[in-house]
């Protein structure tokens, strides 16, 4: 009996080839090559976000500069001291307070390269200071620039990015924000304060070149009636070799579904506020786990206990520690999911925390009078520490407590908060609700930054550390009660969940 054509074998019959399936390196490699203009528009994005990391922790090296400044003008007092390490994140509040309407007026790219405005004048007044007002100025310009982009950026990632690498991607906010504090550290090494300004503005000019030549957010033109400008964008990022009619219909039909504004009464319904809110608390409890007061007092926290290595080396080792966590976030979060990571993030959070508050209260204290500006007169814990030496081990555990600090909370909190805000809030509030989110944020880190010192020098400082030992509990609790994992969810099965519950996300 003749066999059949389709399965004849041979050079002129091999209708049908059988090919084996490409090896993961090939399958990954052209993985990378498809979504190469996603991972660069996101890099340029995500440049205001190394300028917010860099500015953020710009006073850590700058007040023990001021605090023995020979120039009047320049000198910093403790009060001063506060004011400087603490207005950055006040004017990052009101960076957010402007996203609630710039991030859907202008629209997310154009929100972002906006910031480059107060950003490069608030560089530029720090660099040529002459008084205390223009750094106080300077540094409130670069927290708003901060602030905006916090809103903006994370948002604009997340529309962009497909959903196999929107948890990679949703990371590097925060890496490039860590990988400018460890810059701002390096850099600390070697210049003074004035030309680590004048360095500032460059990731700001670069931000803007790259970002002029990227395409918007294919979501946000797709909601303001500018469909075919969205086709081209989706087109121009997401490339030939995807569905890109099938996603471009789904992100339309959705937008179809919704109203253009949120009405008062809608703001009442479960599908709407709930997302919010989960956004809004973990945001709250991101800044009360004290990361920005750490980071911002870090190397005069160091100054205040007795350290093996220099402070400045200590905070530019825990910069280090700090990068690299976040880049086994970013590989891991869309392997082992959200919610398990921020687990982990908050668990060793806690053991850091608690390490932290019984060193300082019942270790040794530094052999010589703290020199740092605003933690000169503390005393550490409420008992007589023995003096340490310098060679003595124990004092190598303020370090390793700093770094798994830093670490956990660059593994889960830091990163992930960020890409949840962006994922959960639905389309038609993300750019009022972001704002709202950040705005929260930078307030209360405003409150913590500007109190830490004077608790610090009222009770000591193992009780800030106390305090975010338990805070770190909280946020164990709430993540396993209220936030939902979206590994692999694209945008729309995320908000359809929040409107048909759990289910929708466990088909």
């Amino acid at each position: 009996m003749q066999e059949p054509l389709l399965g004849a074998e041979g050079l002129d019959y091999d209708t049908f080839p059988e090919e084996p399936p490409p090896p993961p390196r090939e399958r990954a490699r052209a993985g990378a090559l498809q979504h190469k203009r996603v991972f660069l528009a996101t890099f340029a994005a995500v440049l205001g976000n190394f300028s917010f990391g860099y500015a953020l922790v710009y006073s850590s090296p700058v007040i023990p500069a001021l605090a023995h400044a020979s120039d009047p003008d320049l000198h910093l007092t403790k009060t001063q001291a506060s004011w400087f390490g603490s207005v950055f994140t006040l004017g990052a509040a009101a960076g957010g307070l402007s996203a609630m309407v710039l991030n859907d007026l202008l629209g997310r790219k154009l929100s972002i390269m906006f910031s480059a405005i107060p950003a490069a004048a608030g560089y530029a007044l720090m660099a040529g200071a002459h008084g205390l007002w223009m750094l106080l100025l300077g540094r409130t310009l670069t927290g708003f620039a901060g602030g905006l982009t916090a809103a903006c950026i994370p948002v604009y990632v997340s529309e962009i990015a497909p959903p196999g690498v929107r948890g990679a991607l949703g990371a590097t906010p925060q890496l490039m924000a860590v990988f400018g504090s460890l810059s701002l550290y390096a850099l600390g090494l070697l210049l003074p304060w004035r030309w680590l300004a004048v360095a500032g503005e460059g990731p700001v000019l670069a931000m803007v070149l790259l970002l002029s030549f990227m395409p918007n957010s294919p979501r946000f033109l797709l909601s303001r009636g500018r469909a075919e400008e969205a086709l081209q964008a989706l087109t121009w990022l997401h490339g030939a070799h995807t569905d890109v009619p099938w996603e471009f219909q789904q992100i339309q039909d959705n937008i179809r579904r919704q109203s253009s504004r949120v009405s008062w009464a809608e703001a009442r319904d479960p599908h709407l506020y709930r997302p919010v809110l989960i956004a809004l608390l973990m945001r709250f409890l991101q800044q009360l786990t004290g990361i920005t007061p750490i980071l911002v007092y870090l190397q005069p926290i160091f100054d205040s206990t007795a350290v093996l290595l220099p402070p400045k080396y200590d905070a530019a080792i825990v910069g280090a520690v700090r990068l690299l966590s976040v880049l086994i976030a970013a590989f891991t979060m869309d392997l082992a999911g959200r919610k398990v990571l921020l687990f982990v993030s908050a668990s060793i959070m806690f053991a850091a925390n608690l390490t932290m508050g019984f060193y300082v209260y019942f270790g040794p204290r530094p052999l010589t009078p703290n020199s740092t500006m605003g933690l000169e007169s503390l005393t550490l814990g409420g008992t007589e520490q023995p003096p340490a030496t310098p060679t003595s081990y124990l004092t190598l555990v303020p370090l390793l407590a700093t770094m798994f600090f830093i670490m956990g909370y660059a593994m889960g909190w830091g990163p992930i908060t960020w890409l949840l805000m962006s994922e959960i809030l639905p389309l038609r509030a993300r750019g009022v609700a972001s704002g709202l989110c950040v705005l929260v944020s930078w307030l209360t880190a405003f409150v913590l930054t500007k109190s830490f010192l004077l608790v610090v020098n009222a009770f000591g400082l193992s009780v800030p550390f106390f305090f975010f030992a338990a805070i770190c509990l909280v946020s164990l609790l709430f993540t396993g009660c209220c936030v939902p994992e979206t590994r692999g969810r694209s945008l729309e099965q995320i908000e359809s969940f929040f409107h048909a519950g759990r289910r929708s996300l466990l088909r």
